[in-house]
């Protein structure tokens, strides 16, 4: 409510008040000091002839000296490791795929392991881990003995169980309750 009230004051006689505004005289600018303008130096012939007179001490000066310049070698800081560029090439291995090498891909640094060969090694562990042992893993893929004991204890392959068709058919025969 108070905004309508508000609005029709605002608005009352606008034009009006427009009018009167854009009619009244605008007031004459203070008068500016000569020697700030810059074009009045410009006109000057004094200021031209000295900016276009050339010194020959000057120029004698100006040959005589030889500027040479070299960047200071760029160093990396220690910030933890994460954001550091690498020195040199990292030393690279063939990865171990068998049948699924077209799925990944084909070298990975030393001392990491490949989606594909991750899922492969926990997989043979999981089946055979008289066999397949942490320090084997380790020493297969180029990896440090405590990381792979972190994967084996924390990762675990999916296993895909399928129940045989007689179990769904006894779930189905089962007396069902009516609800009523």
């Amino acid at each position: 409510m108070g905004g309508r009230v508000s609005r029709v004051f605002r608005n009352f006689n606008v034009e009006n008040r427009a009018r009167r505004e854009i009619s009244k005289e605008k007031p004459t600018p203070a008068p500016r000091h000569r020697t700030a303008r810059p074009d009045t130096m410009a006109d000057s012939p004094e200021i031209k002839e000295e900016v276009l007179r050339k010194d020959d001490q000057f120029l004698n000066l100006l040959k005589d000296v030889y500027v040479e310049s070299r960047d200071p070698p760029v160093r990396v800081k220690d910030g933890g490791g994460e954001h550091l560029l690498p020195s040199k090439q990292q030393e690279k291995r063939l990865t171990k795929l068998g049948h699924l090498e077209a799925l990944d891909v084909k070298k990975v640094p030393k001392g990491k392991i490949s989606l594909v060969e991750a899922l492969t090694l926990l997989n043979n562990h999981k089946l055979q881990p008289q066999v397949w042992t942490a320090e084997k893993i380790a020493a297969e893929y180029s990896l440090e003995l405590k990381e792979v004991n972190s994967l084996l204890e924390f990762f675990i392959p999916f296993t895909v169980v399928e129940f045989p068709k007689d179990t769904k058919k006894a779930i189905t025969s089962q007396n069902q309750k009516k609800l009523t």
